[in-house]
């Protein structure tokens, strides 16, 4: 809800599933300039619709399990902040209050 609210979409979830993207997406996201941890796939949710791009949900169980993730707790507040952080650089730079680098246009 947090992130819909701030980046103003209407996904169910944000943080597992499978995902595909089209070739028109990946050539025109910069998602080079993402971190290389686990919040990458949320910036390149962000950076999808700041791109004015839509993204379809396609349901798929998730358990949660000791022996189904890598994240331990420490990680897991950073990641934690990271959403936070990113939620609210969507907001501010769709209203050009502030410029962000993951969301400038590429061509690839």
């Amino acid at each position: 809800m947090f992130q819909n609210f701030l980046i103003g979409q209407k996904l169910s979830e944000y943080h597992s599933g499978y995902r595909a993207f089209s070739a028109s997406v990946l050539r025109t996201i910069n998602f080079e300039a993402n971190s290389d941890d686990f919040i990458f796939d949320n910036q390149m949710i962000s950076q999808i619709f700041m791109a004015g791009f839509d993204i379809a949900e396609i349901t798929c169980p998730t358990k949660y399990f000791k022996e189904a993730s890598s994240i331990n707790f420490s990680r897991s507040v950073k990641y934690g902040l990271g959403v936070v952080a990113v939620s609210f650089k969507h907001l501010l730079h769709k209203f050009g209050i502030v410029k962000v680098k993951i969301y400038e246009r590429v061509e690839y």
